[in-house]
């Protein structure tokens, strides 16, 4: 077996260029690279023209590219072996986070680890939808009830962790990462009605237990002229820099709600606003064209997998990587409550961009890796 599977790479080797020899898919690379650049740019645009600050930005896209192609170079195999054992560690360190986890903000979601903080409920991102399909990788799908059950009660445990840090907008966004191994698994359709309609009538329950600052922010959304100075300020700024760029924008570097410091969070969550102001509808529209390509190469490699395990875990991650998009576009119009979440592979920061390009590099793993099989 083993000179069988020597034999097959050096041939692969040979017919393969370069890129398929670092298990790297051109097509998805390059519209990441594309995503990537624009997001310097912004951040430089967003940040005042902050040398410092877009000096970070690029060490921190050097660093995630290189774990991009680390990961892509482990097999889906060797993943699913060890799917269970980073389930568990995610697990304990986040009830570490609830015991002695750092506080800020009013929150405790990040572990001191001395030179760095790190934010465990970055790393379930990519471990919980992994865990769900491992569960129903050697299974009949549609999978059994049982089965089901099981991959909910995971779930919901691990959301549950998140809520009480407490970090509502991450623990649904989580949740839902979970939820979409169950729909491509093939979840029954009566489950699918049933659990929308109990979650439209706990809505009044969940309200009841929600945070003060979560319940300001769905009157926020419902209403952000009803306090103007107040919770109401940043989504009043961000419509004000999007509706001001127009169709062609007001030119790199004009954007005066950012400059002027009437937008909060420019460089982060509030980064599409600054594209919108810039560079008008067109950018808008740009950047979404890179966004539906970069999740339909995704979506394709998903069809393509080997094995529940790879179609499953490629196809949650994909549709995860939409949520955050159509969220954070969502929430800075003022169509979606603000949850503080920021736009993917745009955002000036370090751990979303870190979880985001490891989740690349599993999806180039799953789709070059079934191409060596296959020769």
């Amino acid at each position: 077996m083993k000179i069988a599977l020597t034999k097959t790479d050096n041939v692969y080797r040979r017919n393969k260029g370069f890129l398929d020899i670092l298990h790297i898919d051109g097509w998805l690379l390059l519209g990441i690279l594309m995503l990537l650049s624009a997001s310097t740019l912004l951040v430089y645009s967003a940040s005042g023209g902050d040398i410092d600050v877009t000096y970070r930005h690029i060490l921190r896209i050097g660093f995630a590219l290189a774990l991009m192609l680390i990961f892509a170079q482990i097999p889906p195999n060797i993943l699913y072996l060890f799917t269970p054992w980073l389930f568990l560690a995610g697990i304990l360190m986040l009830i570490a986070v609830i015991l002695f986890g750092d506080v800020g903000k009013g929150a405790q979601r990040w572990l001191d680890l001395g030179p760095v903080k790190f934010q465990p409920s970055e790393l379930m991102k990519l471990v919980l939808p992994m865990t769900i399909a491992w569960l129903f990788a050697h299974s009949n799908l549609p999978p059994s009830y049982r089965r089901l059950a099981v991959g909910a009660l995971l779930i919901a445990f691990t959301a549950g962790l998140i809520v009480v840090q407490p970090d509502l907008g991450t623990s649904l966004l989580i949740a839902m990462s979970g939820l979409f191994v169950l729909f491509f698994a093939g979840l029954p359709w009566k489950i699918i009605f049933g659990a929308i309609v109990a979650t439209v009538v706990s809505l009044p329950i969940v309200w009841h237990f929600m945070h003060a600052y979560q319940k300001q922010r769905v009157l926020t959304f419902l209403d952000p002229e009803t306090d103007p100075l107040g919770s109401g300020y940043h989504i009043i700024q961000s419509k004000i820099a999007i509706g001001s760029g127009g169709i062609e924008g007001k030119g790199f570097m004009g954007s005066t709600q950012a400059h002027l410091d009437f937008l909060p969070e420019s460089t982060t969550d509030f980064i599409f606003s600054v594209l919108a102001e810039e560079f008008g509808l067109i950018g808008v529209i740009l950047l979404l064209t890179l966004y539906v390509f970069v999740i339909a190469r995704g979506l394709f490699i998903a069809s393509q997998a080997q094995g529940n395990f790879s179609r499953l875990v490629a196809s949650s991650l994909m549709m995860t990587l939409f949520v955050y998009v159509f969220v954070n576009i969502g929430m800075v119009s003022g169509l979606l409550p603000v949850v503080g979440l920021p736009l993917p592979l745009m955002s000036y920061g370090g751990s979303a961009l870190v979880t985001l390009m490891i989740s690349f590099g599993i999806l180039m793993s799953i789709h070059t890796h079934k191409k060596l099989l296959s020769q």
